[in-house]
């Protein structure tokens, strides 16, 4: 294996000290501009690279920001890591994306490797209901913002969407067309992204004078389009067939979408169908969904925005804690639009 080049090589090769080296990596204009050529050429011909790790543990100030989502098979947060992305680079920053998988003892994990890399600060969805994960992090000192959920004290910053807003124009788009049975495919019940979709739900129908058993949850283990194809099975063998479905998320809905069609139940003649986030599948469908459309690429950028403000801020000036909510859209497309 062969040796990489250290600036000892190149200061050998340039006769020169090593901290003559270091300044012309570093701090080119303090030295002379035949020294300064003589030493490039040897980086050139010997072809050193930078450690850029190494440099960061001097400094103690990494070039790296964590992003930690729910799942990066859902079309949903790649946007939002996307918009962070678009924001990091403008700082001159990169951006170090994991996946917890919905699973609080994989998000421990990676937020512990976050620590070990220093990175500048994290951008979390979390996955852990409980705050334990959230809890342990902050003993590191390290700032993070919050995407998706909302911050419910003043010790770190948020970005996420009014999902009682967004369950609300959901279900109250559903009960407008005459729907009276309506199945709430909800996904894991810890998640308080499900549970705020759920109230938003039953605030529509009691604002339409609607009992709440009108809402039926059918809750699965994940967010993805095969759970969403096994509520949809549960759906089929139900003997008081619901008119009418609101999935937690596209993925779901395009899950149930598609264990319908296997069959030959129509949408939206026999079941109306509405999702939530209005990812790029969802105008894509067999059946186009009508979907609650949340600005991920916002919310990602947003968030960056943040955490760098924060970790540019100078440390005595009582950096103050920010809670943005966006407010979700009702998209309606093919798949609610029959009518009871």
């Amino acid at each position: 294996m062969t040796r990489s080049v250290g600036i000892k090589d190149i200061a050998h090769a340039a006769n020169v000290s090593v901290g003559t080296v270091s300044n012309v990596i570093n701090r080119p204009d303090s030295v002379s501009p035949r020294t300064r050529a003589r030493v490039q050429a040897e980086i050139d011909r010997l072809g050193y690279v930078r450690s850029e790790s190494a440099r960061q543990l001097r400094a103690g100030r990494s070039r790296m920001m964590g992003l930690l989502v729910l799942d990066m098979g859902n079309p949903f947060f790649v946007e939002i890591a996307r918009g962070a992305q678009r924001a990091a680079r403008a700082a001159g920053l990169g951006v170090m994306v994991c996946n917890s998988a919905q699973d609080p003892a994989e998000e421990a994990e990676y937020l512990s490797l976050f620590a070990e890399q220093r990175v500048r600060g994290v951008l979390l969805t979390p996955a852990d209901a409980t705050g334990r994960t959230i809890a342990g992090f902050r003993r590191h000192n390290i700032p993070f913002v919050l995407v998706d959920r909302v911050a419910e004290g003043h010790t770190e910053c948020s970005v996420s969407v009014d999902d009682v807003a967004g369950g609300a124009l959901a279900v109250r788009h559903l009960v407008e067309a005459g729907h009276r049975s309506i199945a709430y495919v909800s996904g894991p019940p810890g998640l308080n992204q499900v549970h705020d979709r759920r109230t938003g739900a039953l605030n529509a129908l009691a604002e339409a004078g609607l009992p709440s058993e009108t809402l039926r949850e059918l809750p699965t283990e994940h967010l993805d389009v095969a759970a969403g194809r096994d509520a949809g099975a549960r759906l089929l063998g139900l003997s008081d067939r619901p008119t009418a479905v609101f999935c937690a998320n596209d993925l779901l809905a395009l899950g149930v979408l598609q264990a319908l069609f296997a069959a030959g139940v129509r949408v939206p003649e026999d079941m109306a169908i509405v999702g939530y986030d209005d990812i790029e599948f969802a105008a894509a469908a067999a059946v186009p969904l009508t979907s609650v459309r949340q600005p991920a690429f916002t919310m990602g950028t947003m968030a960056a925005e943040l955490l760098l403000e924060e970790t540019e801020a100078p440390e005595d000036s009582g950096h103050r804690h920010r809670r943005v909510i966006l407010q979700p859209e009702l998209v309606v497309r093919h798949s609610s639009l029959g009518s009871r």
